[in-house]
């Protein structure tokens, strides 16, 4: 019991940093002459209010949520990723460079008859593609790190800007639509073929309407939301299993909590640094290659990094931080910044409140948050030392001081 109401004490600073975080904002609304009070039911009925407005919520989730895995994992292992978007944008280009490839490819005989079989191909090379490319990149970072001592903080940040340039001198190259040529108004790739797309995800739902009579109901059927959503979840709870239930994660929390005690310990700290880094390049290049092939069918770009990302490389680290660098936490945190983010549209629409306040808001959010976690840890420090002080001490078994002094006596007579 005492376990359980610790562990929700030590959640709640985390509550306590959002509803600080929504006063400063609070504060800010008023500032631009704007409700609050109205201004946050403006940004619930965007998120939420209807069927569309919580797929978009779910949509504008999904990359977060892989980006916040792929976060969750390298701070876990002590690698601070500040490299999401570029890890998105070199995820993207290999994914989609193989979808259009396998695209024009002819279909195999045996696959021919199998409807279907081919495209599952497709998607699949894509996404390992995807994931792969953005490993790599990550996995420079990790590397550079490990070896030559370069905070991976630098490092990244550079790596986000070299990747926006590769994606802009590719997409006005060999990647450029051929039918763009001599008109290039926005430099995007071909569209992918509709067998390289991740198919649309719907719920169906059978509810009594009267006596006899079943009413069906198809819940996000002409909406937004894909697969990729559920390939996010179910990887977020993957990679829960593979942090606290194998060898191998826990290594990787073990050189993260720290380096000097695991490599007393055997563990190659080089090597779990490198691969925490390779991962969270993983799962933000899964995020790029899911972008365009359940949303955009294309990659495109206004020459910005958030022209393609939509800032999730950035806000990944948010919602991991606020999932507590759990990738169970991660899941319920992406759905609140999306809803953050399209509800923000709304409120944008009704009140005039420039939608990049959610920027300031999230923020607000990391910083409280962070210094959450100093009231976290000095927590953690009593509860150890109560326990040390708690702990009984084993007293040496009573020396008979006759027997003692009879030895002496011996001796000295000796």
């Amino acid at each position: 019991m005492a376990g359980r109401l610790n562990r929700l004490i030590d959640f709640a600073p985390v509550l306590i940093a959002l509803i600080l975080a929504l006063l400063v904002a609070s504060v800010l609304l008023l500032a631009l002459n704007a409700n609050p009070l109205e201004a946050y039911d403006f940004m619930l009925q965007g998120a939420a209010g209807s069927e569309n407005a919580l797929a978009e919520t779910l949509v504008k989730a999904t990359p977060i949520l892989f980006v916040g895995i792929g976060i969750t994992i390298a701070f876990r292992g002590g690698m601070i990723n500040i490299g999401g978007e570029g890890q998105m944008i070199a995820g993207a280009l290999a994914g989609v460079t193989v979808a259009l490839v396998m695209g024009e490819m002819r279909v195999p005989p045996e696959l021919a008859k199998e409807k279907g079989a081919f495209d599952l191909i497709i998607v699949a090379c894509s996404l390992v593609g995807g994931f792969l490319m953005g490993a790599l990149y990550g996995g420079l970072a990790g590397f550079l790190k490990a070896y030559f001592d370069v905070n991976e903080i630098l490092s990244t940040i550079m790596l986000n800007q070299i990747a926006v340039q590769m994606m802009n001198f590719l997409l006005n190259g060999i990647l450029l639509d051929p039918a763009e040529a001599g008109f290039n108004n926005i430099p995007k790739t071909a569209r992918l073929v509709t067998a390289a797309q991740l198919p649309r995800f719907s719920i169906n739902i059978d509810l009594p309407r009267q006596i006899g009579e079943i009413q069906h109901i198809e819940l996000f059927a002409r909406t937004r939301l894909h697969w990729g959503l559920l390939i996010a979840v179910f990887l977020a709870v993957i990679i829960y299993i593979f942090l606290w239930r194998t060898s191998l994660g826990y290594r990787i929390r073990a050189v993260g909590e720290n380096q000097r005690a695991s490599s007393y310990a055997g563990i190659n700290v080089k090597r779990q640094m490198m691969f925490s880094m390779f991962l969270a390049g993983g799962f933000a290049g899964l995020a790029g290659v899911v972008q365009v092939l359940g949303l955009q069918y294309r990659l495109q770009t206004d020459g910005s990094p958030a022209g393609f990302t939509g800032a999730a490389g950035f806000n990944g680290i948010v919602a991991a931080l606020f999932g507590g660098l759990n990738p169970i936490g991660a899941i319920p945190a992406a759905a609140f910044f999306g809803g953050l983010l399209v509800g923000a549209q709304k409120m944008q629409r009704e009140l005039g409140v420039p939608a990049s306040l959610i920027t300031a808001v999230n923020g607000l959010i990391v910083v409280f948050v962070v210094s959450s976690e100093i009231f976290i840890l000095q927590r953690s420090k009593r509860r150890v030392s109560v326990a040390e002080n708690e702990t009984p001490t084993l007293n040496p078994s009573p020396i008979k001081r006759e027997g003692l002094a009879s030895s002496d006596d011996g001796e000295e007579d000796g």
